[in-house]
């Protein structure tokens, strides 16, 4: 009886509810690195690209996820926000290396000049030809890893520096007191420069939101720091983790300013006059 009482008006919809508008939230680029939590389903990851409506997210497991860009579907710095595709890049007019110079046409690499740069190890070596590979080849310099700087002063002996014979040291942990520093500090000769960063490893120049951190972790002296890091992540061999990471690295932007800094400033001193 209640219900028929209310008659046909009972059918008609709530005109209220109907004005009343849907919740609004900003748009954040989905620009890749970018570390964002997909609400409904709780992961985390970093933006790997966009395709359509759905974004790419890799998780700290290395796993890439696919979920739609729903309005206020993600959390980015503490804010529900929507995520929209990053605008294409306009395309260059000049054609750039990864480095950041101006790429020339194609030309076969020069003929190895006597200077030289050496780096502590393999990883650095790697991550050296990868950014700035193609501007060395260009000048004829080489890159040439010594395994530590326990050797190096015997090394740079060997190799006896000289006018037109120039030899750029590259070395991590280069801070007032350490191993590092004392070794550079022995190297007096003018056609020697040693340039470095503070970090411990080669790893921690590269930006650590590729594999899917927003900071490098701090880890104990106690512990080795690859080896530290790789526990973060839950990773257990340190080979396929560097692998990632060379992987993301794709210019000199994806590097800290103080390891750009310091291969440049190697790369003007042995190839100057």
């Amino acid at each position: 009886m209640a219900n028929r009482d209310r008659g046909i008006l009972s059918g008609l919809p709530d005109l209220e509810a109907a004005r009343r508008t849907r919740p609004t939230y900003p748009t954040v680029e989905a620009r890749p690195g970018r570390i964002v939590e997909h609400r409904a389903s709780g992961l985390v990851g970093f933006v790997v690209r966009t395709k359509g409506n759905v974004v790419i997210l890799r998780d700290r497991r290395g796993r890439e996820c696919p979920v739609r860009m729903l309005p206020g579907g993600f959390v980015v710095d503490g804010q529900t926000v929507s995520l929209a595709p990053a605008p294409a890049a306009p395309p260059d007019t000049v054609d750039v290396t990864a480095s950041g110079s101006i790429a020339t046409p194609p030309t076969p690499a020069r003929v190895a000049q006597a200077s030289r740069i050496l780096v502590e190890g393999l990883h650095d070596a790697a991550l050296v030809e990868k950014v700035w590979g193609d501007d060395l080849r260009v000048e004829g310099v080489v890159v040439e890893p010594v395994d530590g700087v326990d050797r190096l002063a015997e090394v740079v002996l060997d190799f006896r520096p000289g006018p037109g014979r120039r030899l750029g040291v590259l070395v991590d942990h280069l801070v007032e007191g350490s191993k590092e520093w004392r070794v550079a500090a022995a190297l007096s000769s003018s056609s020697v420069l040693v340039t470095g960063t503070p970090f411990v490893d080669v790893w921690e120049a590269i930006d650590p939101t590729l594999v899917g951190l927003p900071r490098w972790p701090s880890i104990p002296r106690s512990v080795p720091w690859k080896e530290g890091v790789c526990e973060v992540l839950g990773e257990r061999d340190p080979g396929a983790l560097w692998r990632r990471l060379l992987a993301g690295v794709r210019s000199y932007r994806d590097l800290d300013p103080a390891l750009v800094g310091a291969v440049e400033q190697l790369i003007d001193f042995v190839t100057g006059d």
